[in-house]
């Protein structure tokens, strides 16, 4: 499916484009999918100069949850002695966070195509092998106690979102009791490796130049908009592409060529 992005890719950048076969849940649980990810670049990184590329000008790239994967492999990366430094991360409407599923772009673009807020949770569940009848309780964050909402609302916040994507339609969300036995079936999704977002200020601090693209429409877009806020927060140099009419799937549908046509 993803052939002819690659190439594009190769060809345009003229570089070595590796996309990564890994393994797919359900079949294959949560973590396998990021193993595979960091087996490979980690390989490709040693025999990086066989194929004729310098293993100090790697980049990490994805889109969608392969944007999660991205990010989760550059931060496991950052403390790797053994290794050279990631040159850059490329993150195509990423999904970073499991925390809040209210945060604005998720009203607004809630009944959105081609992801809406109901299939994203879905998808989670799935990944992890969990009950989807858990679906409305993580809407509503039942699955965050109390300390781990102090500790993650500097990270994730509709706070921390500027006005201008607030506009359409957003009203903050009331609070929801705490559900200890939902919190411990899904407790996995505060794993940074599952919510790139929350990893400690100490891995952020280290991460490589990083390109992050968002979609207006798009219920992930304020997961984009809050890790460009702690990369910069951090000194980390971001280039942000915003495509004010796009949405979740543009990049991958724009590749499938002739098919559809649309503005962004």
């Amino acid at each position: 499916a993803y052939e002819r992005m690659c190439h594009l890719f190769a060809r345009n950048s003229n570089s070595v484009v590796v996309s990564v076969g890994y393994r797919l849940a359900p079949e294959h649980p949560y973590p396998t999918q990021f193993e595979d990810c960091l087996a490979a670049t980690i390989h490709f990184m040693r025999v990086a100069q066989d194929y004729g590329v310098d293993p100090c000008r790697v980049i990490v790239c994805g889109d969608s949850s392969g944007g999660t994967l991205a990010a989760a492999v550059a931060q496991a990366l950052v403390n790797r002695t053994d290794l050279p430094k990631l040159r850059a991360q490329i993150l195509i409407y990423p999904f970073l966070q499991a925390v809040d599923f209210n945060l604005p772009s998720y009203q607004q673009n809630k009944g959105v195509p081609l992801l809406i807020k109901e299939r994203t949770i879905a998808l989670g569940l799935k990944y992890l092998n969990k009950d989807l009848s858990a679906i409305e309780s993580l809407s509503k964050h039942c699955h965050v106690p109390e300390y781990l909402q102090l500790k993650y609302q500097k990270w994730v916040s509709a706070d921390y979102i500027p006005q201008e994507f607030k506009t359409r339609g957003y009203k903050p969300s009331t609070a929801h009791s705490f559900s200890e036995e939902l919190h411990t079936m899904v407790k996995a999704v505060f794993d940074p490796v599952f919510s790139p977002l929350l990893a400690e200020d100490s891995v952020i601090a280290q991460l490589p130049e990083t390109f992050i693209l968002t979609c207006e429409f798009d219920v992930l877009r304020d997961d984009g908009l809050l890790y460009k806020k702690r990369l910069k927060d951090h000194g980390i140099k971001v280039t942000w592409c915003h495509l004010q009419e796009g949405f979740h799937g543009t990049l991958f549908l724009a590749f499938l060529g002739g098919l559809i046509a649309f503005r962004s």
